[in-house]
């Protein structure tokens, strides 16, 4: 499948971003979501022949500073940002990341008044918002496991407004701007999800 994506290096080693996670994010919740989202963004660069570790280091740090600032949202990548530059990651990668809250509550009134508009910050909102929908749809299976997850259910939660309001619909439709469809999407990120479910507890 062609792609519109530049090629990004985020001038780390996949070892080093998991050691960076380690020493900033302790919360169970936000590390299982965190890795859901790194490997959504594994597979999603496969589909596209792209970089697989350095989009997988891209949805892993996402939320680096959300230890500390998720009650603190105009602060969330703000923080971030040092973190990551204080750390050496490319300042390209840097953008990438902060670019998942753009649009929102988070990072203060210049976040607010961005928009994305490359294809990879499509690919990694759309990743990280996934991963909540996903969840929820397990642990509404009656074995409340991944496995039980496919994209025929999982469009049909999808479509409902009410099941998990909180994953916005908008932020997931975002991957069609990457030429994905959103159908294609769902079957990635649910195999994507199955393949680490012992450690997510699904």
């Amino acid at each position: 499948m062609s792609s519109p994506f530049d090629p990004i290096d985020t001038n780390l080693s996949y070892d080093q971003a998991l050691a960076l996670l380690d020493a900033h994010v302790q919360d169970k919740k936000i590390r299982m979501h965190c890795r859901a989202s790194e490997v959504i963004m594994r597979g999603l660069a496969r589909i596209f022949s792209q970089n697989e570790e350095q989009w997988a280091i891209l949805g892993l740090l996402h939320d680096i500073d959300f230890d500390r600032t998720k009650d603190d949202p105009e602060n969330h990548c703000v923080l971030a940002r040092s973190i990551l530059g204080e750390a050496g990651v490319s300042g390209a990668a840097i953008d990438i990341i902060c670019s998942h809250a753009w649009g929102t509550d988070c990072g203060g009134p210049e976040s607010r008044e961005k928009q994305r508009t490359r294809a990879i910050e499509h690919a990694l909102v759309a990743a990280e918002t996934i991963t909540g929908l996903i969840c929820a749809a397990a642990l509404m299976t009656p074995h409340k496991r991944l496995a039980d997850v496919n994209a025929k259910s999982l469009r049909k939660k999808f479509q409902s407004k009410a099941f998990a309001r909180n994953c916005s619909r908008a932020s997931m439709l975002e991957i069609e701007d990457t030429g994905l469809a959103l159908t294609d999407f769902f079957g990635i990120a649910i195999r994507a999800m199955q393949g680490i479910s012992d450690e997510l507890g699904l």
